[in-house]
């Protein structure tokens, strides 16, 4: 019997076991965010499905937002057909700019969502410098 081997394929599949994070598209490993600027706010929003408000930790030191939240595991002895949601505790950190206002973070959590608004700070904002100069007028001796 010929068999063919398909190197490119091996490679592939090395490369997914030695360099591969635990998640799969149906498991994330990380909480999934979206951030975007929109004029002087920036905003952070984590994907947190099925997580309890009462659950999550949101801690700002210097410039690093940590997002913890727990999804309980279930404490049923019934027979479980099918567990693709993860279970357990999630962290996630995020290392923001010296532009941004840390000390006036908003947050909120609706449908699943945790909304951060970070403020851009004043002194990062754009303003207009006002340009000093001597005007009087000089006297001509002739």
């Amino acid at each position: 019997m010929l068999m063919r081997t398909d190197p490119f394929r091996e490679l592939d599949r090395l490369a997914q076991q030695m360099l591969r994070s635990d998640g799969t598209l149906a498991r994330p490993a990380v909480m999934p965010l979206d951030a975007w600027r929109d004029e002087d706010t920036f905003h952070v929003e984590f994907d947190l499905p099925g997580v309890d408000p009462e659950s999550i930790d949101l801690d700002v030191e210097r410039n690093v937002v940590t997002v913890r939240a727990e999804r309980p595991h279930r404490a049923s002895d019934a027979e479980l057909i099918a567990a693709e949601r993860p279970r357990g505790i999630f962290s996630r950190q995020l290392v923001l700019g010296d532009n941004l206002d840390t000390e006036h973070i908003s947050a909120s959590y609706d449908a699943g969502v945790l909304s951060l608004r970070i403020p851009v700070a004043e002194q990062a904002k754009p303003r207009r410098i006002p340009i000093a100069g001597s005007r009087t007028p000089q006297a001509i001796d002739a």
